[in-house]
């Protein structure tokens, strides 16, 4: 199985690339450049940072919205964790592909000796956002994985980034099946950090990133890995890491004629994808009703009980934990109009107002809700109406587009936070324009903010 998965990623061809993939392959790169920069100014990346700069000094591949250098391999794992920092990054891929698989193809870029066409780099980004997605799908998707305890994240992410890193070094099918084989050594993370709103959670897409560049490295050097990763014996990756029954057949089922990049999803507001649905269902109450705080009297959402364990909690005592909490998410929709990376900072969160709200936003659980944008929200208001709404497939999915003018939006206000305004400009239109650029590596320089230090 890995042979023919590495044998797909050495031959693989822009051309091989279907024009709409190709278009969310910019979207989606776009989209990780902003959700990374805002994110270089959190704690997990500010820390992880400074204490890779104490331990190596200086490098050669950059770290996004700061102006020093580390290895490639710690620049991947930092910009990996600032991309995820914040909640703001894709989801629906390996689950958070975007902040795997970019940081490793870019740490992979500043490796190259030579110019790395812009179509050969957008087609590393579509390959590795295609295997990690796959290999979730060799667990029988997201739910029987992570429910396991996985975070998919971590465990998947790393095929995702190995393929990335080996597709931008143009590794041969040799090395690249060394490459795989290496990451499937190196797969980890736990959920865990769900009960607590650990920093960890943001580690893990870093640590996918630089284990992927770091198999990369070692497969060129000669390292082997297994040829039997995947297979059904002691010790492959879905055995060991499988709860329940597996499907590794789906894993190279139309290989190379559907590309898994058309499920990544996009997202406008800054938690988890779980709390979405639910934030715009009350976006559309609100449009035909525009309640005030004090006229609600409760909210109500079903949710199944994996859904509940996930995003249930009312914990908002860590911004990590706050973006894990449907109901925190529902109240500062109906409180501040907006569940965006603001909504989150500490003074909202410790808000009397939003904190009344929380208190009167409750979860029901049902077990005949299939997913969280199958359910619905109820609003009681303070004179005795029920306004009950359906849950549907949230803004920002492959079937519900975030449009590229409010793409272009949130990408503007979360480079801004580190860039200047035209810097930041420049970069976007030289993503937007990446299949025409002779050099990707025209990006690195782009992702560098004067002044920001450890």
């Amino acid at each position: 199985m890995i042979g023919r998965l590495a044998e797909f990623i050495a031959t693989a061809r822009y051309n091989d690339l279907p024009p709409a993939m190709a278009e969310k392959a910019r979207l989606h790169i776009l989209d990780t450049f902003g959700a990374a920069l805002a994110g270089a100014t959190s704690q997990e990346a500010m820390r992880t940072r400074a204490a890779l700069h104490r331990a190596d000094g200086a490098g050669q591949s950059q770290l996004w919205g700061s102006d020093m250098q580390l290895s490639p391999r710690n620049a991947a794992l930092v910009n990996g964790i600032a991309a995820h920092a914040f909640e703001l990054d894709d989801t629906g891929g390996c689950d958070h592909s975007g902040a795997t698989v970019l940081p490793a193809a870019m740490a992979a870029l500043s490796l190259t000796d030579g110019p790395v066409d812009g179509r050969h780099f957008m087609l590393a980004v579509a390959l590795g956002y295609d295997i990690g997605r796959r290999v979730m799908m060799g667990f029988g998707g997201y739910v029987p994985h992570n429910s396991a305890g996985w975070h998919s994240t971590g465990t998947c992410g790393v095929f995702a980034a190995a393929a990335a890193a080996a597709a931008v070094l143009e590794c041969d099918a040799k090395t690249t099946a060394n490459c795989l084989g290496l990451a499937a050594s190196f797969a980890s993370g736990l959920w865990c950090f769900i009960h607590d709103g650990a920093m960890a959670k943001r580690v893990h897409a870093g640590r996918a990133a630089e284990s992927g560049v770091l198999a990369a490295l070692l497969a060129r050097e000669g390292v082997t890995g297994p040829a039997h990763a995947f297979e059904d014996v002691w010790g492959g990756f879905f055995k060991t890491y499988a709860h329940g029954p597996i499907t590794p057949e789906a894993v190279t089922h139309v290989l190379g004629r559907d590309w898994l990049l058309r499920d990544a999803a996009i997202k406008p507001y800054a938690s988890c994808r779980d709390t979405h649905a639910a934030i715009d269902a009350i976006g559309r109450v609100l449009a035909r009703e525009p309640l005030q705080p004090r006229q609600i009297e409760h909210v109500r959402a079903r949710l199944n009980s994996f859904l509940n364990d996930m995003v249930g909690g009312k914990d908002v005592s860590t911004m990590p934990a706050a973006q894990m909490s449907l109901p925190y998410a529902v109240a500062a929709r109906l409180c501040l109009g907006t569940a965006s990376l603001a909504a989150y900072a500490p003074e909202q969160r410790s808000s009397p107002e939003i904190a009344a709200m929380l208190d009167r936003v409750s979860i029901e659980i049902d077990e005949t809700v299939a997913a969280s944008w199958q359910s619905s929200i109820t609003v009681e208001t303070d004179d005795g109406r029920l306004i009950e709404e359906k849950t549907s497939v949230q803004l920002g999915a492959p079937d519900n587009p975030l449009p590229l003018a409010q793409l272009r939006a949130k990408f503007d206000d979360l480079a801004g936070l580190v860039l200047p305004h035209e810097q930041a400009g420049r970069l976007a239109e030289t993503v937007l324009g990446l299949d025409a650029l002779p050099d990707a590596r025209a990006l690195l320089p782009l992702l560098r903010a004067a002044g920001q230090t450890p």
